[in-house]
């Protein structure tokens, strides 16, 4: 990029804006705008990391690191420069584009029995929880025609994920869920790979603003976990994605004194309570009461409640956690 692309790319992103759609907060006001809070790239305990908003320009005097918008992406990221641009140009693009895509997707959802018997068929039949958690479903071969006739180019589509190199759908018979900056799809066949997102972070933690104003959260694994707990009556859960908690998603989780309930999956082979214990010693250790759930061998919150668990049983779970 020239150094024109670049100014104009520091320009169309504010530094603070950034940071705050990262969960950064200031501690307090000083002169000139600047502002001060902890700084997001290192376990701060004091105001240490300084913004200036007009400027664009950070630095902590805790860590030593300071820079514009594009090195805070590389920093935070953990990428090198032009993984930090695209970082970018995708976080400035991403939202408007998602919101479309989910409404087209919520749309075809009860167009298309498939995605409806595939719910059901994981114990999901709620329509206040389709309607929260904006559940839709990809048929394939549909999206790009609307989204083109929108305006959009086929070469966005294809640097967000949503189109391949030879223009086909990205994502086909999937349901799928919107995320804050990405899309989850399930594969509902056998023969194509079960997880699909859009290239980029996976964000942070599922429903986060909602969930943060629990003292007591049941952490879950995947999305259709959450949705099973959700539709059980439990509204304080959060999901990670996965059992690997990114940074982010970690600082989440101890911005506040609370007790966390981590509810990963049985395994057969023992993996998901290996991370399950191996994170609440993490949370432990910064200064939160983590307790693991122990569901039944081979179950996850999904499986539980879809082969006949409810939610007096589920509570009984909770009570016993370790």
């Amino acid at each position: 990029m020239s150094r024109q692309a670049l100014d104009d790319l520091k320009r169309q992103i504010s530094l603070r804006e950034y940071l705050q759609a990262h969960d950064w907060k200031p501690a307090r006001q000083l002169s000139r705008g600047r502002l001060m809070g902890l700084c997001p790239l290192h376990q701060d305990h004091q105001p240490s990391f300084l913004v200036d908003p007009p400027k664009g320009l950070f630095y902590c005097y805790g860590c030593g690191r300071g820079g514009d918008v594009i090195r805070f992406a590389e920093l935070y990221h953990q990428v090198k420069f032009p993984e930090a641009l695209a970082l970018l140009h995708q976080w400035r693009g991403l939202p408007p584009l998602l919101h479309e895509v989910a409404r087209f997707y919520g749309m075809q959802l009860h167009r298309h029995s498939e995605g409806v018997a595939y719910l059901e068929q994981r114990g999901l039949r709620s329509p206040e929880l389709i309607e929260h958690m904006r559940i839709g479903y990809a048929p394939g071969g549909c999206l790009r025609g609307w989204l083109t006739q929108l305006g959009y180019s086929l070469s966005f589509l294809r640097q967000a994920g949503l189109i391949t190199t030879v223009g086909y759908d990205a994502y086909k018979h999937r349901v799928v869920f919107p995320l804050e900056s990405n899309l989850y799809g399930r594969s509902i066949s056998a023969s194509a790979p079960p997880h699909r997102f859009l290239p980029g972070s996976k964000g942070g933690l599922y429903a986060w603003e909602h969930a943060r104003r629990f003292p007591e959260l049941i952490l879950v694994e995947g999305l259709f976990d959450y949705a099973a707990l959700w539709q059980a009556g439990f509204r304080n859960v959060t999901c990670s994605l996965g059992t690997h908690l990114n940074a982010r998603q970690f600082r989440q989780l101890c911005d506040s004194a609370r007790t966390v309930y981590v509810a990963f999956d049985a395994d057969w082979n023992v993996s998901g309570q290996n991370a399950a214990q191996s994170l609440a010693c993490r949370l432990r250790e910064h200064g939160l009461n983590a307790r693991t759930i122990l569901l039944p061998e081979g179950h996850d919150p999904n499986s539980f409640f879809a082969q006949g668990g409810d939610a007096r049983q589920f509570q009984s779970l909770l009570e016993a956690a370790q």
